[in-house]
């Protein structure tokens, strides 16, 4: 079964990577808008793509790791300089961004939206 992890924060992303990253399992991560009070994204796209990528998660091999990062509010987000855009690592342009870890597979914006190019990431791990 697909482990899930949820975490808030470029920090809490790195972390959480260096932590799984040894275990041979493919690693997926979403960046996506922050959840509020009410679990709702202040990204409108994420909202679309939610349900669409956990249909996908399905899809993926059994030993796979996803996680959910939250890159927080929409003007830290929205600021050039934010870290989730200038880190070599994450190098984002848009939410919500999936990846596959260490790879170049990558699903932009609306791409999260369209279930055939979800499971294609997942199934291809």
């Amino acid at each position: 079964m697909v482990q899930k992890i949820k975490v808030e924060g470029f920090e809490a992303c790195i972390a959480e990577v260096d932590k799984v990253k040894g275990s041979g399992a493919p690693i997926f991560v979403l960046f996506s808008g922050s959840k509020d009070a009410s679990g709702v994204s202040w990204c409108s796209d994420c909202v679309t793509a939610e349900p669409v990528l956990e249909s996908g998660l399905t899809k993926a091999p059994e030993d796979a790791i996803f996680i959910y990062v939250g890159v927080g509010p929409r003007d830290f987000w929205k600021d050039q300089k934010c870290v989730f855009r200038t880190d070599r690592r994450t190098r984002l342009k848009t939410v919500p961004t999936l990846i596959k870890w260490g790879g170049p597979e990558r699903l932009e914006e609306s791409q999260c939206a369209n279930q055939d190019m979800v499971d294609m990431i997942f199934e291809d791990a």
